[in-house]
């Protein structure tokens, strides 16, 4: 079974971040979501740098949302939680979370598709066996907690 809680880190919005609208640049929510939360998550998942450095396999970002629900501020505390959404032999599909921690509300969610890709070849490979069973369990979690709302939402003006 996998763990009771969704995979979560946690930082703090830095100055640099900041725009002149006095909040965190869109630019800066992907840095967050790609440096703090994806590769934290693959180095839990046992896809991360340490993976790539022992078998020469890593990932490639194919597509990715970021939905901007609430702004957030310098010095804010954030939390970043990950689910698994689905999987298959050679992709993750993955939905994060980043909240407010100071006042707790959702500031934005980042929903994300990525390939394996054999390093050498720079062409998709399957997963081991031991690995997919790793996502499965972590997938079994989080269907448990249901679909993320939003996932898989279209951009576009409603008419």
């Amino acid at each position: 079974m996998a763990s009771q809680e969704l995979f979560t880190t946690h930082a703090v919005v830095n100055p640099e971040w900041i725009d002149y609208n006095g909040h965190m640049n869109m630019g800066y929510y992907a840095v967050a979501f790609d440096e703090l939360a994806t590769d934290r998550y693959f180095d839990y998942l046992g896809i991360g740098l340490a993976h790539k450095q022992e078998v020469n396999n890593s990932t490639f970002t194919l597509g990715a949302n970021i939905d901007y629900l609430q702004e957030v501020v310098e010095g804010a505390q954030l939390r970043i939680t990950t689910q698994l959404v689905d999987f298959d032999h050679k992709r993750l599909h993955y939905y994060h979370r980043m909240y407010n921690d100071d006042k707790n509300y959702l500031a934005a969610t980042n929903e994300c598709l990525t390939m394996y890709v054999d390093m050498a070849t720079r062409r998709s490979t399957p997963f081991s066996e031991a690995l997919q069973a790793h996502f499965a369990r972590e997938l079994e979690f989080g269907n448990s907690l249901g679909r993320p709302e939003g996932l898989g939402r279209k951009l576009g003006i409603r008419r």
